[in-house]
């Protein structure tokens, strides 16, 4: 009988897909074995999630938030679905009235301006921070990676410069009104807000500049370009959406192709939360990059 394939083995002669198998994971000490997600950290934040993304929901948001979402179903415009969102912020966490929420106000150090704004704002000032510790905090605990480098490397449990990032991250949440959920419902937002805008969009293509490749952890080199590594990023780094910019902050860019699940937030998703226009915000784990020099 004739067979009704144009090849006559039941095989295919050359993959069309790289073996999982023979990329690197994503080393044990840059994971936790449990999350807050709905995929482990060695799947999210390995390359094979690099190529093929899935969409990322953190425990419990989705339900405890749906009239929000259902609200912005029904709205057209994306600056009133912005202005929504900032006002059930505001008043599911009660941000202009912390009070409500059991703030004493004579304590010594009220921590009454401590939001996901503040947080935002801080990262922006200083990525090694008191408010970015409580950033890469929450991409530890939701997303199960950790951070590698906050003021110094991360990359030994234990030593001081980590006992310094746990001590600013506790101080960074001691007193706040769930800061972390209000984090958890930014990230929720703007998943939501890039579907809407972009659709049809996966990844999108985000830059960094670098002057040391080497403060950088490289895994491996890539195997179709001279220039291409394998890089593990810290658990939460900012990139811009434009090469230029990126190369006023380096000698070299880095050039990545995002998931879109791994964007944390962005620019523009919120009227004046970043200052750099073409910001984003993008959670860590295994990459594969280019090196541009410039």
């Amino acid at each position: 009988m004739a067979s009704m394939y144009d090849i006559d083995r039941p095989l295919c002669r050359a993959p069309d897909k790289e073996n999982p198998a023979a990329l690197p994971a994503l080393p044990q000490h840059a994971r936790l074995p449990i999350n807050r997600c709905n995929l482990p950290a060695i799947i999210l934040g390995g390359l094979t999630f690099q190529r093929a993304p899935a969409a990322l929901a953190i425990d419990g948001v989705a339900a405890l938030h749906r009239p929000l979402f259902n609200l912005l179903d029904d709205i057209e415009a994306g600056e009133e679905r912005a202005q929504r969102f900032a006002g059930y912020m505001a008043s599911h966490f009660s941000l202009a009235q912390p009070e409500e929420a059991g703030l004493t106000i004579n304590q010594p150090r009220p921590r009454a301006k401590a939001s996901y704004l503040r947080v935002v704002r801080g990262w922006a000032f200083d990525p090694d921070g008191r408010e970015a510790a409580v950033l890469k905090g929450w991409v530890e605990s939701r997303f199960g990676l950790m951070p590698r480098h906050h003021g110094d490397s991360l990359r030994e449990a234990g030593s001081p410069a980590w006992q310094r990032y746990v001590e600013m991250r506790a101080a960074g949440l001691y007193g706040t009104n769930a800061l972390e959920a209000q984090l958890d419902l930014l990230y929720a937002y703007s998943q939501y807000e890039f579907a809407r805008q972009f659709p049809a969009q996966t990844h999108v293509s985000l830059y960094r500049g670098v002057n040391r490749l080497v403060d950088h952890e490289t895994i491996a080199d890539g195997d179709s370009e001279p220039l291409e590594k394998i890089v593990l990023l810290n658990n939460v780094s900012s990139f811009s959406l434009s090469r230029e910019r990126a190369g006023e902050f380096g000698d070299s860019i880095l050039s990545v192709d995002v998931p879109v699940p791994k964007l944390a937030f962005f620019s523009r998703l919120l009227p004046g939360m970043l200052k750099a226009e073409d910001e984003y915000v993008v959670i860590g784990g295994l990459y594969r990059v280019r090196l541009v020099t410039l």
